[in-house]
């Protein structure tokens, strides 16, 4: 049996654990206002008076009585992998139907990271409530096993204006299908295959694939350091799967007739200083991103610097530097650094911060340290798609200028593929400047 709640929104969590049908209970905080009662708390949440009782076991004492400020406790129950949580704020003209069909379970790490995605769209959508913009949230659990098309056939997900996911290249087909005949906007949040972005003009695909990305990238990379003499250094690392980056630059400056050298972490002091150039700057570019050559290449870099303090040098890394960030920031610093990436976030801005915050308070965890932070990406992702729905409705095609959209980590621009749907092409370069600043260069 699926078990269904109408929540409140903001306050659904969505945990689903192993397999179980059962519904899994948790709880969040409510903070007693004046002239509430244990009726009213409970209705305005969708829940019994009984059930509120049991989560707060005071409640069930003969002399209990409720007083305002009391912090009390309102559990929010989940369904079984295959149900969903309608989460509804109130109803008015104009409101907003969003669907989430993710893997929303703690069996693995994706159902954990897109719960924290999931967490992040609640968020957005409280922020939006408070802007006027009413959404109405239907959750499904669709798991890497799971059954698309029992969730297809639950007659809340054709009334959906919006839906995000699906997480798994094997339900693009199926779900193209049906956001093309119901006339809905599919927005797929993670890179994943989906051919179907060229035929169907409803899909929104956030993330431009690993090949479109290299192409871009190096094409950028060669027009932004125009003024540069790259550096291109092997470091003999057998599993690198970024040697189709450096072929790919030295192909783009090879067509603009560019000068380049070639050394490697094997090469001896002198034949690598050599590879650079004394009266311009050098941009340094490696075949790798793993740490143990990134360490190698800056030891190579600082015995340069010693003996020859006048040499200009930059370099340009990649996105899984930004990891590397806590040890070696210092060294970006040094050596004015340009990381490409589609996501950035200073999480000691006021707005990052008041963003963890919130979620802390909300969810009783802090987010989880990876990158990109899966809920801040759910924050952005909804927030943009909410207010462009509710502005254009299904017109919307996500360009810029549109609204006034300030990201906190995933800036977001899209443009039509051809006849088909609409792709963001936002990408930046993390710049550590040598005066310990740090800017974002969009592109």
């Amino acid at each position: 049996m699926i078990m269904r709640k109408i929540l409140r929104y903001f306050w659904v969590l969505f945990l689903l654990v192993g397999t179980s049908v059962m519904a899994q209970q948790t709880s969040v905080p409510h903070k007693v206002k004046k002239k509430e009662t244990v009726y009213g708390i409970a209705h305005s949440y969708g829940i019994t008076e009984e059930q509120l009782r049991q989560a707060n076991p005071g409640m069930e004492q003969p002399d209990y009585q409720l007083k305002k400020g009391d912090i009390i406790r309102i559990p929010v129950i989940a369904g079984g992998p295959s149900g969903r949580i309608v989460s509804k704020s109130p109803v008015t003209e104009g409101h907003i139907r969003l669907g989430v069909m993710l893997p929303l379970h703690q069996v693995n790490n994706d159902g954990k990271r897109m719960v924290e995605y999931y967490r992040g769209v609640l968020m957005a959508c409280d922020t939006l409530k408070k802007e006027g913009v009413s959404v109405d949230v239907y959750a499904w659990n669709l798991s890497e096993d799971g059954n698309l098309q029992s969730i297809l056939n639950d007659p809340d997900a054709k009334r959906c204006d919006l839906i995000i996911g699906p997480l798994y290249s094997k339900y693009m087909s199926a779900l193209s299908s049906f956001v093309e005949k119901n006339d809905i906007l599919l927005v797929v949040p993670f890179s994943i295959q989906a051919p179907e972005l060229y035929s169907n003009r409803n899909i929104f695909q956030i993330y431009q694939m690993p090949n479109e990305l290299t192409e871009s990238t190096a094409r950028r990379c060669a027009d932004w350091f125009s003024d540069y003499h790259f550096v291109v250094v092997d470091c003999g690392d057998s599993t690198s799967t970024k040697g189709s980056f450096t072929s790919t630059l030295r192909r783009q400056l090879e067509m603009k007739g560019r000068q380049y050298s070639l050394t490697s972490l094997k090469s001896s002091d002198t034949n690598f200083f050599g590879a650079f150039l004394k009266n311009q700057p050098n941009l340094v570019v490696l075949n790798t991103a793993r740490s143990p050559e990134l360490l190698q290449t800056l030891t190579r870099l600082n015995a340069i610097k010693m003996s020859n303090p006048g040499v200009m040098i930059s370099m340009f890394g990649y996105t899984e530097w930004l990891m590397y960030v806590t040890h070696q920031q210092e060294n970006f610093h040094k050596y004015d650094t340009y990381i490409p990436s589609y996501f950035y976030t200073n999480l000691q801005t006021p707005q990052a911060m008041a963003l963890q915050q919130r979620y802390k308070a909300y969810f009783h965890q802090d987010m989880m340290p990876a990158l990109p932070r899966f809920a801040l990406a759910g924050f952005d992702h909804a927030l943009f798609f909410l207010r462009g729905l509710h502005k254009y409705g299904k017109t919307f095609d996500g360009a810029v200028g549109r609204f006034g959209y300030q990201p906190t980590q995933n800036p977001l621009k899209f443009e039509r593929i051809g006849n088909g749907g609409l792709q963001n092409r936002s990408y930046m370069f993390v710049h550590y400047k040598p005066d310990h600043t740090i800017e974002t260069v969009n592109y």
